[in-house]
């Protein structure tokens, strides 16, 4: 059991790590490249943030552990609201000015509403799987396209301007990126790995594991980014956070 737990934790350092410089260099990467700040938060940093739960969630699928996979992009959007949201209001309350994210929440409520759906018949198959991607790709489109209008009189637009680096080179910025994914990569194999030895000591599912401890650790990137925004006083990065990862998850 202290071997399983100890893959554990390392596994989430690695990930928490990986997962802080991946942003930097996935968002540094980007404004080098001349995509707009507002672009870059809304699609290149919502997914850089959910990247923990993306790979612990494909690694889980490839090691032949669904439940884990499944359990852990739910629990990690329920740790997101509960947690996450929760913390972030008792630390500063949260004024919600930015346009933008005002158009986020019900592209969430879609999401969410569309997922439950497709779980109606208990079983998630490859077509399901499709149409969440072809989901996510229509509403990152939309938002995108919404965003960029309303881009020069939208707060978040300046939080995003404010927050990503500008003083990366082109090679330093790739380095972190790709030091960041493998670090990313690493950390999943080896919290799967302790998250499964775990359950089967417990004798619970993976999904059980998956929903908690799991979601919990890879939830904690946003925790940390939320919490930081909002002492800034950058309401709109702190729930944009929380909303672009749900959406992703």
């Amino acid at each position: 059991m202290i071997g399983n737990i100890l893959l554990v934790v390392a596994g989430l350092v690695l990930l928490i790590w990986g997962a802080d410089r991946f942003v930097h260099g996935a968002a540094a990467t980007a404004r080098n490249l001349g995509v707009a700040p507002l672009m870059i938060g809304l699609t290149v940093v919502a997914f850089a943030t959910s990247a923990p739960e993306i790979l612990v969630s494909v690694v889980a699928a490839v090691q032949g552990e669904p439940g884990l996979a499944f359990g852990n992009a739910i629990g990690s959007n329920i740790v997101n609201i509960g947690l996450v949201l929760g913390m972030t209001a008792i630390v500063r309350p949260i004024k919600l000015e930015s346009a933008t994210l005002r158009r986020e929440m019900p592209a969430l409520l879609a999401v969410s509403l569309l997922t439950v759906s497709l779980f109606l018949d208990t079983f998630l198959s490859r077509v399901d799987g499709i149409v969440m991607l072809t989901g996510l790709v229509i509403v990152m489109v939309w938002l995108a396209r919404l965003g960029l209008r309303s881009s020069a009189t939208d707060p978040i637009a300046m939080d995003y301007e404010a927050e990503i680096p500008t003083d990366v080179s082109m090679p330093m910025a790739i380095v972190w990126l790709i030091v960041g994914l493998g670090t990313l990569l690493i950390g999943a194999e080896l919290l799967v790995d302790g998250a499964i030895g775990i359950a089967k000591m417990m004798g619970v599912s993976e999904v059980v594991i998956g929903i908690t401890i799991v979601a919990f650790g890879t939830s904690l990137p946003e925790l940390a980014v939320s919490l930081a925004s909002a002492l800034k006083g950058e309401y709109g990065l702190a729930i944009g956070n929380i909303v672009g990862s749900n959406i992703f998850n």
